[in-house]
């Protein structure tokens, strides 16, 4: 064989080589991005056949722990059983005597941005979600008004200031409702099913405090909650 032709078949098994060395180079970077993605996405879909929100690093969420821990839990419970967690799901129910209660966080917080998730069981449900000890978030039938004001905000003095926009159509009756509340400083946001719904800017708010899910008084009701997620900011 001539000197060119040995040289030709060198440089043709070079390209070869530096081919099949290309094509192994791109196969491991598909693997390795394989590899990372499909995690990541079992783990949301998991997360989406559970119901679950997703969180970010900076979230908590109030009902993952055990029971009621993190929770100042009210006096008698142990008897009437206002509030007591399943399966993650808080469930609050009417005593015999009817009496009201607030469940309140162990913990204070000042600017914050709540999620969760409630449905009606029975009965005229009447309940909300305390802001720092003060103002207070709707869920249900209001005692005065005798009707629907979810999502609205309750101000001790001035009653309720605003209303919530096209709860009516968002609203599901016997099925899991999806609220979001954002807290900063005074101003309060209301989301359901992730349409925003409310905007007000309260005089009373205050600085800091805990939050509290609210079981009234003189009412028969029985109401749910899950993935109560809440997020400093």
């Amino acid at each position: 064989m001539s000197l060119s032709g040995t040289l030709a078949e060198g440089f043709t098994g070079l390209t070869i080589s530096q081919s099949k060395t290309s094509n192994q180079i791109q196969s491991m970077n598909k693997n390795c991005l394989f590899s990372l993605i499909v995690p990541v996405t079992l783990s949301l879909f998991s997360a989406s056949l559970m119901g679950q929100p997703e969180r970010s690093e900076n979230s908590f969420d109030l009902l993952e722990t055990q029971g009621l821990k993190g929770w100042k839990v009210p006096k008698g419970n142990e008897i009437t059983k206002w509030y007591e967690v399943t399966n993650n799901i808080l469930k609050l129910r009417s005593g015999p005597k009817k009496k009201g209660s607030v469940l309140w966080t162990e913990k204070n917080y000042q600017d914050f941005e709540l999620n969760l998730e409630f449905r009606f069981v029975d009965g005229t449900i009447d309940s909300g979600i305390h802001l720092r000890n003060s103002d207070q978030i709707q869920i249900g039938i209001s005692g005065s008004l005798k009707r629907d004001m979810t999502c609205s905000p309750y101000i001790p003095g001035k009653g309720y200031p605003v209303e919530a926009k096209n709860v009516a159509k968002l609203l599901k009756a016997k099925d899991w409702n999806k609220m979001k509340i954002r807290a900063v400083g005074p101003k309060y946001t209301t989301w359901l099913q992730g349409k925003e719904v409310m905007n007000y800017e309260s005089g009373s708010a205050k600085k800091e405090g805990p939050i509290g899910i609210q079981l009234h008084g003189n009412r028969n009701m029985k109401i749910d909650f899950r993935n109560v997620t809440v997020t400093e900011l």
